[in-house]
């Protein structure tokens, strides 16, 4: 009995540390006052519209989904095949690559956008936009064959070697048997980089320029310059939308029943 008290009352202490900093964050967007403090001195929707009415953030918004979106697919497309090919065709040195795709996770994102501007965008003279997509995909690229190749590790080879028997080609094989039956990672590996870019602070912070930021730099920003709660109604918004958006791909995919 005193042990399920102790467990339980651990439980409750660990989802207020967790939930606890959002909470507070959630009531001061709902703040009626002039700063960002809590508890509040009166509740209001003032910030939370004049956060949807603010050009900026909705510029910024925009370009953090568009970038999110359009990284996560190109992601995806170089990070399923390159999976694929590690667990059934590995070539020479195989740890040494593994080592070479995981890097991007391992060194300071600091040092990948700091990189990217040297070599490439200055370089280069690269557009903005085309520099922050590709820094973007430059990161999310080892989520996705990471999560896709660990997967693909744990299932048998010999339900493609059926297929092919049976008159399959490798292309077929690969969209009607391997796909389908590694939904669930390719899944996964979506959302955790779509995540991972839409948060993206240190690469982004050096490849934005003139007219194009993302949401978490435009926020950044405005946090230097001001101390209203401004930020905290933004926050809270999109803690909202990432809710609405896993939501309508559960309505969308079902994706609980692959996770």
């Amino acid at each position: 009995m005193k042990q399920g008290v102790f467990s339980r009352a651990m439980l409750w202490l660990v989802m207020l540390f967790l939930l606890g900093p959002f909470l507070i964050v959630f009531l001061a967007g709902f703040s009626g006052g002039e700063t960002l403090v809590f508890p509040p001195p009166s509740y209001s929707m003032r910030w939370i519209i004049e956060v949807l009415a603010t050009e900026e953030f909705q510029r910024a918004f925009s370009t953090s989904l568009e970038i999110g979106l359009l990284a996560t697919v190109i992601a995806l497309l170089l990070g399923v095949p390159v999976a694929y090919a590690m667990s059934r065709m590995p070539p020479p040195g195989m740890p040494v690559i593994k080592q070479v795709l995981t890097s991007p996770l391992i060194i300071p994102a600091m040092l990948v956008g700091l990189g990217l501007l040297r070599h490439f965008v200055l370089l280069v003279d690269a557009p903005v936009f085309v520099g922050l997509l590709v820094g973007h995909v430059g990161l999310l690229t080892p989520y996705a064959v990471r999560v896709v190749y660990s997967s693909l590790v744990n299932l048998r080879v010999d339900i493609e070697e059926a297929a092919i028997t049976l008159g399959a080609s490798r292309a077929q094989t690969f969209f009607m048997v391997v796909l389908p039956n590694i939904r669930s990672a390719v899944i996964a590996a979506f959302f955790l980089a779509f995540v991972t870019s839409f948060n993206q602070v240190p690469v982004s912070l050096f490849l934005t320029g003139p007219g194009i930021s993302t949401l978490p730099i435009e926020m950044l920003g405005h946090m230097e310059n001001s101390f209203d709660p401004s930020i905290a109604a933004l926050s809270t918004l999109l803690v909202l939308f990432t809710m609405a958006f896993v939501l309508l791909t559960e309505k969308v995919l079902g994706i609980s029943k692959y996770m």
